[in-house]
């Protein structure tokens, strides 16, 4: 099992920027690709951007595409998810998940809440 424990989240006002981190443990040495997903209210999870676990390849949703970036810590076993040019639409709370060696994403973090004023 991996467990996930997600921080960083907050309000922040549209245009700005905000970090959120995923700190992995457990069976770390499973995970092939870890990657964020949303909720907004009302709205189903979306994929968000994912990495592979040795961090050589990166995938973005349209809407993360030029604005979100995503970093690999190895000595934290983490990752990071850098969101620039908040708009309202980002708001909703962003779920970190691993995926084991059968790519699919069945470990989630507890999700933390983004809100983006307009």
């Amino acid at each position: 099992q991996v467990q996930l424990v997600e921080s960083g989240g907050g309000l922040v006002q549209a245009g700005g920027s905000l970090r959120l981190s995923c700190a992995a443990s457990g069976r770390t040495f499973s995970i092939s690709q870890m990657g964020w997903f949303r909720q907004a209210p009302g709205k189903e999870r979306e994929f968000v951007i994912r990495i592979t676990w040795c961090g050589d390849s990166i995938f973005y949703a349209d809407a993360a595409k030029g604005r979100f970036t995503i970093a690999k810590d190895n000595a934290k076993n983490a990752v990071t998810l850098q969101m620039n040019s908040l708009k309202a639409e980002d708001t909703g709370v962003y779920y970190c998940a691993a995926a084991g060696s059968d790519w699919a994403f069945s470990s989630w973090g507890q999700g933390i809440r983004v809100t983006v004023s307009s």
